[in-house]
This record gives C-alpha cells, sequence and structure tokens, in this order.
C-alpha cells in the first residue's frame, strides 16, 4: 500500500484545558487516517469481521508529540506501512500542520481471530496488496 494522507480539523471536543489537543486525542487520529487508508485499498474493517472474522487492533505506539496543535487547526495524518509480518503491520505515522510535524508515531498492528482473540493470519486478499506494493 502506498502512503496514504488524511485531513483532520481539530474541534472543540478534542482539546484540553489549555486549548491544546489532548495528548490521547493524537491516536484517535491516527486511527481515523489507518481506517481510511484501508479503506481507499478497498477494504472496510466491518465487513473483514463479518467475512473473514478477523480484527485488527492496535499491539503498541510509540509517539512523539513535538509542537501542541491547537482548536479549528486544519491537520494532515500520513500513515505508511514500513513492515508487514503475517499478523501483523507496522504504520509510520506522523500529524502535520503546514511543513510543521506536530506528532509522529510508530504503531503495531495485530491481526486477530475475532472468536479466540489470538493471533490469524491477515486475509490473503490483503496480504497480496501488501505485497503488490512493497
Amino acid at each position: 500500500m502506498q502512503a496514504f494522507s488524511w485531513p483532520i480539523r481539530v474541534y472543540y471536543e478534542d482539546t484540553d484545558a489549555g486549548g491544546v489537543v489532548y495528548y490521547a486525542n493524537y491516536l484517535k487520529f491516527f486511527e481515523r487516517a489507518r481506517t481510511e487508508m484501508l479503506r481507499a485499498a478497498g477494504f472496510e474493517q466491518d465487513q473483514l469481521l463479518a467475512e473473514q472474522g478477523v480484527l485488527f487492533v492496535v499491539r503498541s505506539v510509540q509517539a512523539d508529540y513535538l509542537t501542541p496543535a491547537r482548536f479549528n487547526e486544519q491537520l494532515l495524518v500520513h500513515c505508511e506501512i514500513t513492515e508487514a509480518k503475517k499478523a501483523s503491520l507496522t504504520f509510520a505515522q506522523m500529524i502535520s500542520r503546514g511543513d510543521a510535524i506536530v506528532c509522529k508515531a510508530l504503531v503495531r498492528i495485530a491481526c486477530l481471530d475475532a472468536k479466540t482473540m489470538r493471533p490469524k493470519a491477515i486475509p490473503e486478499n490483503l496480504q497480496e496488496l501488501l505485497q503488490n506494493e512493497h
């Protein structure tokens, strides 16, 4: 899959008492971009669950907060798959405001069997797409 970007507007509800984006909300922004990246490639997570019995869950996150984002700013969330294994994906993600990097993260996603909640191979059709792009 090619690198992907998704625009995000900062809403009042995203901010804390200091008027900046609350740190945990950056994780929500990253999640939205990963979901939209899969959607743009033709994969809906609810369909993967219903048809193939798989879930994608966050296994780990390493985030660096570099500069604050504030109410009503327009941000761009970038994501790129840097590693694709049999049952996991690693995303390099970044949130920018113009030329400024606001936050960056490495996010590892695990593919799980929805019934057992144990690791399960990423569906073949998604694996094929990943292999063709790398």
